[in-house]
């Protein structure tokens, strides 16, 4: 994973604890490869675990990472859109603020 992309302070956790960050890398990638789902259906479910957890920085990365994967700002919102039945309104709304945010810096707002 490149170190210059990430927020400041996982980018200082890499470089400081390089021996756990590796662990945690090797950790993700097992998991990855352990079941069927794609790379797009697993970003997915990563965001749709992080809108849940109201993990606002966990949300904003699996945006990030999902439409640099090539999925749609539909697909990646309706993951909140669900959560509205799941685990409320304040969380999904929050969720597709952050979202939105994070779309919007990488591709411009929408009307």
């Amino acid at each position: 994973m490149d170190l210059e992309n990430l927020p400041d302070i996982v980018r200082l956790f890499a470089q400081k604890y390089p021996d756990v960050w590796d662990a945690y890398n090797h950790l993700g990638a097992a998991a990855a490869k352990a079941g069927p789902l794609d790379a797009k259906s697993e970003r997915l479910v990563k965001l749709a675990v992080s809108v849940g957890g109201r993990r606002e920085g966990a949300v904003r990365s699996h945006t990030r990472r999902g439409a640099a994967l090539g999925l749609s700002r539909q697909e990646i919102e309706q993951v909140a859109l669900l959560a509205i039945t799941t685990v409320g309104w304040p969380a999904a709304l929050a969720a597709l603020s952050w979202i939105d945010e994070e779309l919007n810096r990488i591709e411009g707002p929408t009307e």
